[in-house]
């Protein structure tokens, strides 16, 4: 089992930006697909963005293509993912998890980190 640890969240106002990064101490992050998902109040998990394992290829989710970026460090074991243009609807906790295919979907991946919350307010 991978631990993952995410770091970033916080309070920002409509417009701003945000950097979350995702690591795993004692572990590493190098030989998995990393995706970025984010869960609302009362609604369900969904993905925002993935990253393949070895290629870096990238996949986001449509309401945030263009505003965020995924990209992986592999010298600090890490994955960041940098959000631009924050709008009330990305509130949410977002969380960082690792599986062996870069996917949006939740099933497909098997380590979680504990989440961050990220609030979009004014």
């Amino acid at each position: 089992q991978l631990h993952l640890v995410e770091s970033g969240g916080g309070l920002v106002q409509p417009g701003g930006s945000l950097r979350l990064s995702c690591t795993a101490p004692g572990g590493t992050l190098n030989g998995y697909a990393i995706g970025r998902f984010r869960q609302a109040p009362g609604k369900e998990r969904q993905g925002v963005a993935c990253i393949d394992r070895n290629t870096d290829w990238t996949n986001y989710f449509s309401a945030v293509r263009g505003r965020f970026t995924i990209t992986r460090d592999s010298a600090k074991n890490t994955v960041d993912l940098v959000m631009n243009s924050l709008n009330l609807e990305d509130t949410a906790v977002y969380y960082c998890a690792a599986g062996p295919v870069p996917t949006l979907m939740v099933p497909h991946y098997d380590n979680w980190g504990q989440g961050t919350q990220v609030t979009v307010s004014s």
